[in-house]
């Protein structure tokens, strides 16, 4: 095993050693961005290129162009480097269109909210 000299570890530890690569960025308010790292600074600032939103609802799925893109560092959560040679959804997940993702978007925010409401309408019960 090769020594690894300071510089290196350091490397390892940065998002230098993601420069040049397709990434996979996991946002604070759950959003999944995907594109190629093309800079970044010491805040974790970023900026992707060719990126896209990954939305995913249950088991449909839909990539939203963006382009060029700059992620404010402080909004990341993580940050992780795609397999290109894998495939990155399992084949049951049905690729749809922009508009078909946002109604099932929506679709599962109102059964979520619907949820929420009934959850406090029975809270008086007291069921435990």
């Amino acid at each position: 095993m090769p020594y690894l000299g300071p510089e290196d570890i350091y490397l390892s530890t940065s998002l230098a050693s993601y420069l040049d690569r397709k990434l996979l960025v996991l946002l604070r308010d759950s959003r999944k961005l995907m594109g190629t790292l093309r800079s970044f600074d010491q805040f974790a600032n970023a900026v992707l290129e060719g990126a896209c939103e990954r939305v995913i609802v249950g088991d449909l799925y839909c990539d939203i162009p963006l382009g060029l893109y700059v992620i404010r560092g402080e909004n990341v959560v993580l940050i992780g480097e795609l397999d290109l040679e894998r495939e990155e959804l399992p084949p049951h997940m049905t690729r749809v269109s922009v508009a078909e993702i946002r109604r099932a978007q929506k679709a599962e925010r109102e059964a979520t909210d619907l949820k929420g409401t009934m959850r406090k309408r029975m809270e008086f019960l007291d069921l435990d």
